[in-house]
């Protein structure tokens, strides 16, 4: 009792300190604590938005593992496939570019910096304007107009709606949309080493910019890391709206495309089956939380660092 007593004491004393904190609680706890444990809750429900949530406990859970075959067939094995390809590529991709962007020059530095981060910022024109255009399945369309120019097709190719092609045109768009604030925190980071570090490892015996790499610049730099792996799984997860923008379509053809988030579109907003909706995002939150968890482990300063 006296301990709690000691508590309240002392939240009042820097009670101006909580007030200057509290519109963050307020928003965390509005927009995402509560949404969590309401979603959570009606996992465990069967929902349809218009009568009030039935609880059915694990039946969503069990439908989901073991009679969901367009879960078990399609949207798990092109959620792993497109995970594998966008997040470690577009990870790669953005420490390399950043590493090649941070040797040049202070103005070209900040230009090329700009065009590569752009496409993150204006991805819906992008995919309008860009994407749409070149994978259009007539002879209008960039692709088509390139291949029937040099005889390498006979007829125009409906690309987007090709189940074979479809998922490598998403990975594509995936990884050319992915330099986001993931790149900017990499190129921050390695701006932010010591440049003397590097002529202490040239006398040490650091003969490559490779060595220079893996020996100093990696290791200095894992926060960053850490932020631009974890910023990289929640692009990956969220991005099956890239399927359905291209196809036009969802679920996408022959579910060629189809990845959680147009699982949960499916049966949220078409179907209207909130609670067994909300148990896939369950899944997918638990996904993304594990991995986040996984990179953190792998980033984080260890001991003596």
């Amino acid at each position: 009792m006296l301990k709690i007593t000691n508590l309240v004491k002392d939240i009042w004393k820097h009670r101006q300190s909580y007030l200057f904190v509290a519109p963050f609680y307020i928003m965390f706890l509005l927009f995402i604590l509560i949404p969590i444990i309401a979603g959570i809750l009606l996992s465990f429900t069967y929902f349809n938005a218009v009568q009030f949530p039935t609880w059915v406990g694990w039946k969503n859970y069990q439908n989901l593992f073991s009679q969901d075959i367009i879960f078990l067939q399609h949207v798990v094995p092109n959620s792993f496939k497109f995970a594998l390809f966008v997040g470690p590529l577009g990870y790669v991709c953005a420490f390399f570019l950043a590493w090649l962007i941070a040797q040049l020059p202070t103005t070209l530095r900040t230009i090329f910096a700009l065009a590569i981060y752009a496409p993150s910022l204006t991805a819906g024109i992008a995919m309008t304007v860009v994407w749409q255009v070149m994978f259009t399945g007539d002879r209008t369309g960039y692709l088509n107009s390139f291949l029937l120019k040099w005889g390498i097709i006979e007829k125009p190719v409906l690309f987007v709606q090709h189940s074979e092609i479809l998922m490598n045109i998403m990975i594509i768009v995936s990884v050319w949309a992915s330099m986001g604030i993931g790149f900017l925190a990499i190129l921050a980071g390695i701006l932010n080493v010591d440049k003397q570090l590097y002529e202490a490892g040239r006398i040490d015996g650091i003969s490559s910019r490779l060595q220079e790499i893996w020996y100093i610049t990696v290791p200095l730099m894992k926060p960053q890391l850490m932020f631009a792996a974890i910023m990289s799984i929640v692009y990956t997860l969220k991005s099956g709206a890239i399927g359905t923008q291209l196809s036009g379509s969802n679920p996408t053809p022959n579910y060629a495309g189809q990845l959680m988030i147009n699982h949960i579109d499916d049966y949220g907003f078409i179907r209207y089956e909130l609670g067994y909706a909300s148990a896939i995002s369950v899944v997918l939150l638990g996904v993304c939380y594990l991995l986040s968890r996984m990179f953190g482990y792998l980033f984080a300063p260890k001991e003596g660092e």
